[in-house]
């Protein structure tokens, strides 16, 4: 955005800017009073940083409110048509779409696009034309977007915009790719610590500072919250829930060991169950489709649960039990206040959920769990790219 603190955001004054936005995008709208007693600043210089950021048109007078007695203050928020943030939830044989106005409103999401992801450069670059005719043609003219995330599974680091899944080149950094692409600044994360920053974002007041997501899809992952951030670790791999040595199989997790708790608590753990039980021919609705075609796939596994098949139901909550097992670990070393389990399998509802709490209340230290709300997530399958536009906005703003 031409002439405006984006084009500098390590001046003093664009400190102060970007301090005015995190509020704004914390409590909807502040009067000049607020910003001066949130900010320790006097009420003339807050006047002029509020004037100019209605002049670049990131917030906007949103009109006066009622007091008890004396003048009535204006209130500013932020301006919803200031620019627009996309994100990418990206899968190997599909993505989704999300698009947030500046306030962070999703206005539009587009999911289920398909395409087969390939380690490659020109695979990449396909898939960014894609998402670019599909935010034109939902209205949104390209020259408005300010920034796009992009959320993949398996490890990432934002910082140094690699994916150790998707590897290009150790002289491409995937990041690279996509602002060549998409000409405007890029981000990427870890699905599951998009999800967590989405899910934390979008409960608002409601957000606990000390929250874990698990995402419990094909794979299992884990994004954390501490004091209201995201947690990345040394080297911005923190969150591989999925590979505690906590299980006693003889089970090879396709990190090459044995004993991880993916491989009991995951939608290819679940998938195994399944395939084993159906071989051994124990009675369920998949049966038949079954002894047909030698499979299943996972999306009829959890059509099954939705549609109250036992065995489906069974195995979900087996799967919970388990999941339930390593959750009380993740509490027993961070104590946080909410855990929010999200991910393809909590179509399951409470036939997951129940079985988590109740091996939680079983197993781990009542001192610590006492305090805990475990609930599923709000977003569903939106929460990736809800969190990519949003993890966009706050990078863009530098706000993280």
């Amino acid at each position: 955005m031409p002439n405006s603190f984006l084009n500098d955001i390590s001046g003093k004054s664009a400190n102060v800017k970007r301090e005015i936005l995190r509020l704004c995008i914390a409590h909807n709208n502040y009067s000049i009073a607020d910003f001066s007693r949130a900010l320790g600043i006097s009420v003339p210089t807050i006047t002029k940083f509020v004037s100019e950021l209605i002049d670049e048109n990131f917030i906007k007078d949103e009109g006066k409110v009622g007091t008890s007695g004396g003048r009535r203050p204006s209130v500013y928020g932020l301006n919803p048509d200031a620019g627009y943030f996309v994100g990418v939830d990206v899968a190997r044989h599909h993505f989704h779409i999300a698009i947030s106005d500046f306030k962070g409103e999703i206005i539009s999401y587009i999911q289920d696009i398909e395409f087969v992801l390939e380690a490659n450069e020109n695979s990449f670059r396909t898939m960014c034309r894609m998402v670019m005719d599909q935010v034109i043609e939902s209205g949104i003219p390209w020259i408005k977007v300010l920034g796009v995330g992009v959320s993949l599974s398996g490890r990432v680091n934002p910082e140094k915009g690699y994916s150790l899944t998707y590897f290009v080149s150790d002289d491409l950094p995937l990041k690279s790719i996509f602002q060549k692409e998409f000409n405007v600044p890029v981000t990427i994360e870890n699905d599951s610590r998009a999800m967590a920053y989405g899910e934390y974002m979008s409960l608002g007041k409601k957000a606990d500072p000390d929250m874990i997501f698990i995402n419990v899809s094909w794979g299992l992952g884990m994004g954390i919250i501490m004091d209201g951030r995201l947690y990345y670790g040394k080297s911005g791999y923190s969150g591989e829930l999925g590979h505690f040595p906590v299980l006693d199989n003889d089970i090879i997790c396709r990190c090459g060991k044995v004993g991880c708790l993916e491989t009991g608590a995951s939608g290819s753990a679940l998938h195994r169950m399944i395939i084993e039980k159906l071989k051994k021919g124990q009675a369920s609705t998949m049966a038949e489709n079954y002894h047909k075609k030698g499979d299943v796939e996972l999306d009829e596994i959890l059509r099954a649960v939705e549609e109250g098949d036992v065995l489906a139901i069974d195995a979900i909550g087996q799967i919970g039990d388990t999941l339930g097992r390593g959750i009380s670990g993740v509490l027993n070393v961070f104590n946080p206040g909410l855990v929010v389990i999200g991910g393809r399998l909590i179509v399951g509802k409470d036939y997951l959920l129940l079985p988590i709490k109740t091996a939680v209340n079983r197993l781990s230290l009542p001192r610590v769990s006492s305090d805990t709300s475990i609930v599923l997530s709000q977003l569903g399958r939106k929460a990736a790219s809800v969190g990519d536009c949003l993890l966009s906005r706050s990078r863009v703003l530098g706000l993280m």
